[in-house]
């Protein structure tokens, strides 16, 4: 089995235009007396590798606390694409995937590898499928500077966004992911380790 962290380091991560950086505060150090190493930290919840919430663009939708973990939480397909993905590119990576899942729900997860961006119809493709979890590497799902039309259609559907992953290392295919987000009650969004585990 192998192991691929696709996680972004907290403190050196991307940031959302607009949205505060990560900021660690050292407590206390051995190295000058103290009887423990402690880290103190503060950032946001859609800093670096995050998944978002129902709530974080729906007012009545979950809340991170409130989503089933089954949604972070096993087979997915990789795929690879660049630019923008349109419906049709959204059908050949769900055809794609359903053909490589065979037996699993791989097709119910789909990360895209790239700097691929969602448009609104693709987002209704994956949304009309009933997908669990869409990720990608982007700080956002669709366009940068204008990403609500694309939140509403999959948070909307409860498509939970795991955003902001890095999958350079990752061939396209089947995996088992974990993206179990921390839990924070009644956060619109939480950071997230994300792995993917070779099957």
């Amino acid at each position: 089995m192998k192991i691929y962290d696709i996680s972004q380091e907290v403190f050196g991560c991307a940031v959302y235009p607009g949205d505060p950086s990560p900021e660690r505060f050292v407590m206390l150090k051995k190295s000058e007396g103290a009887i423990c190493n402690l880290t103190a930290f503060k950032m946001c919840a859609h800093n670096g590798t995050h998944v978002d919430a129902p709530f974080h663009f729906i007012d009545e939708g979950k809340k991170i606390d409130e989503v089933a973990l089954e949604r972070f939480i096993g087979y997915a397909y990789v795929a690879e694409h660049t630019g923008d993905i349109t419906a049709s590119d959204a059908e050949r990576i769900l055809a794609a995937a359903r053909e490589a899942a065979a037996s699993s729900d791989a097709f119910k997860r789909i990360l895209v590898k790239g700097e691929a961006v969602m448009t609104e119809e693709a987002a209704q493709v994956f949304a009309d499928a009933g997908i669990l979890l869409f990720g990608n590497e982007s700080q956002t799902v669709g366009p940068l500077d204008a990403p609500m039309a694309v939140h509403h259609i999959m948070l909307g559907a409860e498509v939970v966004l795991l955003e902001g992953i890095r999958l350079g290392e990752v061939p396209e295919g089947v995996y088992m992911l974990n993206a179990a987000p921390i839990n924070l009650g009644g956060a619109d969004g939480a950071p997230c380790r994300a792995i993917l585990m070779t099957v």
